[in-house]
């Protein structure tokens, strides 16, 4: 995501984070919060598609190492 792409979906997530939450803050503190949160938000994406791919990676090679294993006994055992 591109830090102006952060910037407008952070202003409109601290608008709609302060309307749900009943919270009272000025436009600069709105939109600070939810910067913030946006960028925290991206960050804790990145790290979760970060371990799902490692997770991915070790399933496929189980998978890979079944077929292997499958196919030695079938043909070569």
């Amino acid at each position: 995501m591109t830090f102006l792409a952060v910037i407008i979906f952070g202003i409109s997530a601290g608008f709609l984070a302060t309307k749900i939450l009943r919270l009272n803050t000025d436009v600069a503190t709105t939109i600070a919060i939810g910067v913030g949160g946006a960028l925290i938000g991206a960050l804790i994406l990145r790290l979760v598609s970060w371990l799902a791919g490692i997770a991915a990676g070790f399933v496929g090679a189980v998978l890979g190492a079944l077929v292997l294993v499958w196919l030695y006994k079938k043909y070569l055992a």
